[in-house]
């Protein structure tokens, strides 16, 4: 009789573990989530304008920050999603015809999306794949040059060769999955991918144009209030 009772407590444990856990992730939930994210500009440079050399390009690396954001379901489906991050710092390096010159400057960005979500599945659902579109405002700021720059554009310590970016707007679509740990906690993953470009100015008066289109990766836990 007991091994028949420790089989039942068994198979009890198993028939809870593969039910579906109910998140509910329904109308009026607000979920809340925490971790990281990876900003991964994909870059199509264009080339310096004169006076610089012919196929003059540069390149912008990655960067990952603490982040997190807010999600509020509308229906049982349709969500509105605002990603929160802390600033990310980007390099500019060189490329092209300068491509061994290394760090030309770098500038920190404070992207702010709003997506609108459509998650599949019912909201009890264990794991729940959902797909969005945002528009995204990429705010550049704190622009800086390096000794390098202003090698390639006569600056000096004493009068050395600013840079700014153009801040732009730019879509964003989104996929992205929810996975359940309990009633209400739950490990967000999501891909996106921003289209938009943004133009470099120097203060010698020369600009390049440059098309960012960062692949972003997210990895969060969340609870559900």
């Amino acid at each position: 009789m007991k091994n028949t009772n420790q089989w039942r407590w068994v198979a009890g444990a198993l028939l809870l573990a593969a039910a579906p856990l109910a998140q509910s992730q329904s109308a009026g939930s607000l979920l809340v989530r925490g971790g990281f994210t990876q900003i991964s500009p994909d870059v199509s440079s264009g080339n310096l304008t004169a006076p610089s050399f012919a196929n003059t390009k540069v390149d912008v690396r990655s960067d990952t920050q603490l982040s997190g954001g807010i999600t509020y379901m509308l229906t049982d489906h349709w969500a509105v999603d605002v990603p929160l991050a802390l600033p990310f710092k980007h390099d500019t390096v060189g490329a092209g015809a300068i491509a061994g010159v290394g760090k030309i400057g770098e500038v920190k960005s404070l992207p702010v999306t709003v997506f609108a979500q459509y998650r599949f599945l019912e909201p009890q659902a264990k794991i729940r794949p959902y797909v969005g579109l945002g528009l995204t405002y990429a705010k550049f700021y704190k622009e800086r040059g390096t000794a390098a720059l202003n090698g390639l554009t006569g600056g000096t310590p004493a009068n050395p060769t600013l840079l700014s970016a153009e801040s732009k707007l730019g879509l964003t679509p989104q996929v992205g999955v929810s996975i359940a740990l309990n009633d209400r906690w739950f490990v967000d993953l999501a891909y996106y991918k921003t289209f938009v470009k943004t133009r470099n100015t120097l203060s010698t008066g020369q600009h390049i144009d440059i098309k960012l289109n960062p692949d972003v990766f997210a990895i969060g836990v969340g609870y559900r209030f």
